[in-house]
């Protein structure tokens, strides 16, 4: 009878010991998995602070390089208006002093030469206006890109068309124009250096969500898959990422190419 108490006493002592080792292990693995979520909580948010910190500093950078860029333009385009300008038309007058002098065999030819020189002074004024990230912010966006795809009409293109869809607003950021402006003007560079395009096309779409732009030319066009990344194309991910912009540029050979960019409205 003894010996029954006693090994139920023991039974229990056993079974209570198993329950006290089963609490600590399950205390012991609970608190390691607290460890576990808490180490790895910090390390993801140490790790994703050190993203933001990579991307705020390569926008600062992008941003520091787009003022650089604009500055130097700005100043470009008031030596040409100031200096250059100002030189065509003092050669413009003199050939028309001229033309007054000469004999009518040679009248002509000083007229031609006169008509040139006038071209060329409408050229550079239109040109030292895009430069001038000031005019582009008075004129606006659409004003200005009617005035440059003007201006290349008289330059390269045989067919320049321009048109706005959807009712105007706002761009979140008067200088987002700018930089949007910029874009299709290195785009305009590369179809004028390199597509040997006949037709020029650009297209803005204002829907409740987004500003659509689409610009296109009948050129040469290019194999995506193998053309060199230079600094034009870089230079207008750039711009486009600054301000949030989807950038798709696409092309085949002999079919032309297309950019089209979506800037978000935000609400």
């Amino acid at each position: 009878m003894l010996q029954t108490a006693e090994s139920i006493i023991s039974t229990e002592a056993e079974r209570y010991l198993l329950v006290y080792m089963i609490a600590v292990l399950v205390v012991i693995s609970s608190l390691i998995i607290v460890f576990f979520i808490v180490f790895q909580k910090r390390k993801n948010k140490l790790v994703m602070d050190r993203i933001r910190q990579q991307q705020a500093f390569e926008r600062g950078l992008r941003n520091a390089q787009m003022e650089i860029q604009e500055e130097t333009m700005k100043q470009v385009g008031r030596e040409l208006h100031d200096n250059v300008a100002q030189l065509l038309t003092y050669a413009s007058m003199q050939l028309k002093i001229l033309s007054s002098k000469v004999t009518e065999e040679n009248r002509e030819k000083v007229q031609a030469t006169s008509d040139i020189v006038k071209e060329s002074l409408d050229e550079l004024r239109g040109l030292s206006k895009s430069l001038n990230n000031e005019v582009v912010l008075n004129l606006g966006l659409e004003t200005s890109l009617a005035n440059e795809m003007n201006r290349l009409k008289r330059l390269k293109f045989q067919i320049v068309t321009f048109e706005a869809q959807g009712e105007r607003r706002q761009l979140n950021n008067k200088q987002h124009e700018i930089i949007l402006f910029r874009i299709l003007q290195e785009f305009f560079s590369n179809s004028v250096k390199y597509s040997k395009a006949k037709t020029l096309a650009v297209t803005l779409n204002y829907t409740l969500e987004e500003l659509v732009i689409v610009a296109l030319d009948d050129g040469k066009g290019f194999d995506g898959e193998t053309i060199t990344k230079g600094s034009g194309l870089i230079n207008m991910k750039s711009r486009a990422a600054l301000v949030d912009t989807s950038f798709l540029l696409e092309s085949k050979p002999g079919e032309g190419t297309r950019l089209t960019l979506k800037y978000p409205f935000q609400f």
